[in-house]
């Protein structure tokens, strides 16, 4: 199986921009997809974006389209998550979720711990 971790999380003003990166091991990353998915206090994981196996698709979630970027880099078996113009409702642990069978941008098979992100208004 693949493993994930996450980082780059941390407190940010709004307005500000963050770079979350997931990085794998265990597999290769490459024929996996990758979801980036985040969970607020109180609050079910809800799903944020998500890129195909070789980053030719991306899906986002309504609130972020336009603010967040999904992206891969294959050979070194990263996924990042670029957020610009954050907002406090963003603030959240943010999870990176792995699948290597299927087409289902909301089921995924493997995770990682979480990165917190804090944004202050």
């Amino acid at each position: 199986q693949v493993q994930l971790v996450e980082s780059g999380g941390g407190l940010v003003q709004a307005g500000g921009s963050q770079r979350l990166s997931c990085a794998a091991s265990g597999r290769t990353f490459s024929n996996y997809r990758v979801g980036w998915f985040r969970q607020a206090p109180g609050k079910e994981r809800e799903f944020v974006a998500g890129i195909s196996w070789r980053g030719g698709n991306t899906y986002y979630t309504d609130s972020v389209k336009g603010r967040f970027t999904i992206s891969r880099d294959n050979a070194k078996n990263t996924v990042a998550l670029q957020m610009n113009s954050l907002k406090p409702e963003d603030t959240a642990v943010y999870y990176c979720g792995a699948k290597e069978y299927g087409s289902s941008w909301f089921n995924y098979d493997y995770w990682g711990q979480g990165t917190q992100v804090t944004v202050s208004s």
